[in-house]
């Protein structure tokens, strides 16, 4: 995977992966230009994270 720098400093985790669930084990496709945090799971409601 490839990283850098992102945006006011933080770390851009690049255009591919996957928002999962940390609750149920739930995986979407990351789309570019939105984050995983701003995705809920459709299972449970939990906040995604990226992987």
């Amino acid at each position: 995977m490839i990283t850098g720098r992102g945006r006011m400093g933080g770390f851009a985790a690049g255009p591919s992966g996957e928002c999962i669930c940390p609750n149920c084990g739930y995986r979407l496709k990351h789309n570019s230009g939105i984050p995983c945090s701003n995705l809920k799971c459709p299972k449970c409601g939990v906040v995604l994270v990226r992987k």
